[in-house]
């Protein structure tokens, strides 16, 4: 079986999604200021990947 491009896309967004959730609940679990921003800085970068996806995936219907 193959995989279309759009099921890669969306998987790969779900899976991006969820890095975002965790990312952003490991900032405010940091009892480390420096260790929070990083995390959310983190977060940040991986809504954008995630930004990124869904355009392409709107892109590609």
């Amino acid at each position: 079986m193959e995989i279309s491009t759009q099921d890669r896309l969306k998987k790969t967004l779900l899976d991006t999604q969820e890095r975002v959730r965790d990312f952003m609940h490991f900032s405010d679990e940091m009892q480390d200021n420096e260790m929070g921003d990083f995390f959310r800085q983190y977060a940040l970068t991986e809504a954008e990947h995630a930004r990124k996806l869904q355009e392409y995936i709107e892109i590609n219907q």
